[in-house]
């Protein structure tokens, strides 16, 4: 009798916590989901749409007016592969350069290496905005330490280029460098050090190792930093839009969706345009930006998710 009641509270248990996994599954998925499918019902309707009552989900009149507008004035294909090297480019030189921060972290003693990476640890926790306008005009006025003044005369203005970009990339100071240099220094640590000493009696020295034997063993962490460099720099819409100005990449140009729209539909004013529907072209033009990185998750998420668990990002 005992061990049929143990069983039916069993059963209980079971089903209560297969219903509570249901119902936190389903909420996420619900919060993850329901922008993107909002913004693909906003992006095929058709303007005359928005104002009719009978319309919340699926259109009645179903249009790709939407989706030439924004691709039109975002310029769309020249955006995309200015985007992609962008972000390509800072993923590449960030991954190489944190790389070997969190080596020389991990493995490396040297005076005040824990002082350093309590800086590191820093730069995560503090806001970027809090040393913006320091950068900016580091930038604006760039000298190397008072070297290039010396040589020409003058300093130089990086601003409106990919170089500060790829000055912070080469410097492990780009965007979220500091969680990518604690992602490799924990995975550094974890490799067994008498894999480094066998190298060592072998007569390899510091850079030998690094290149020959523990890089190739970092993939999973490697594949974690890219992925999450890349997708970080491509919606970068803060130092995109403070360094970039002009150039043609999805950050600013999403940004100035709405008013180039407006001037374009009503030929050089922009406040007589019917602002729902400029809402309307720019959750298209935001479906559009995020698209690429859609069909490249669908490709490589399961060498994503394996390397986010060998690297111990979630356990």
């Amino acid at each position: 009798m005992k061990i049929a009641q143990w069983l039916t509270v069993e059963k209980i248990k079971h089903w209560v916590w297969s219903f509570v996994r249901l119902v936190l599954i389903a909420g996420l998925s619900f919060i993850i989901l329901y922008p993107i499918i909002q913004k693909i019902s906003t992006a095929i309707k058709h303007r005359s749409d928005l104002y009719s009552p009978i319309v919340v989900w699926i259109p009645e009149n179903y249009s790709l007016d939407n989706f030439r507008n924004a691709m039109s004035i975002m310029n769309y294909w020249d955006t995309l592969f200015n985007t992609f090297v962008l972000a390509g480019t800072t993923t590449l030189l960030t991954v190489a350069s944190c790389a070997l921060a969190g080596y020389a972290f991990a493995r490396l003693q040297f005076k005040g290496s824990k002082l350093l990476f309590g800086g590191v640890i820093l730069t995560i926790l503090v806001p970027p905005t809090t040393i913006l306008i320091p950068m900016y005009i580091n930038l604006r006025e760039f000298s190397l330490m008072g070297l290039i003044p010396l040589i020409t005369g003058s300093s130089v203005n990086l601003l409106d280029s990919y170089w500060p970009f790829i000055l912070t990339a080469l410097t492990a100071n780009s965007l979220k460098a500091g969680l990518f240099i604690f992602i490799f220094r924990q995975f550094f640590r974890g490799i067994p050090k008498a894999i480094e000493e066998a190298a060592y009696i072998d007569g390899a020295g510091v850079g030998t190792t690094f290149f020959r034997i523990m890089l190739p063993n970092a993939l999973p962490a490697i594949v974690t930093v890219m992925l999450f460099s890349f997708v970080w720099q491509w919606n970068d819409t803060f130092f995109t839009t403070t360094y970039l100005t002009s150039s043609n990449v999805m950050s600013t140009q999403l940004s100035s969706l709405p008013y180039n729209l407006a001037i374009h539909l009503e030929g050089g004013d922009a406040t007589s345009t019917d602002p729902f529907y400029l809402s309307m072209v720019q959750d298209t033009g935001i479906l559009l930006a995020i698209l690429p990185l859609i069909i490249i998750y669908l490709f490589v998420q399961r060498y994503f998710v394996q390397s986010v668990e060998r690297t111990g990002i979630v356990g």
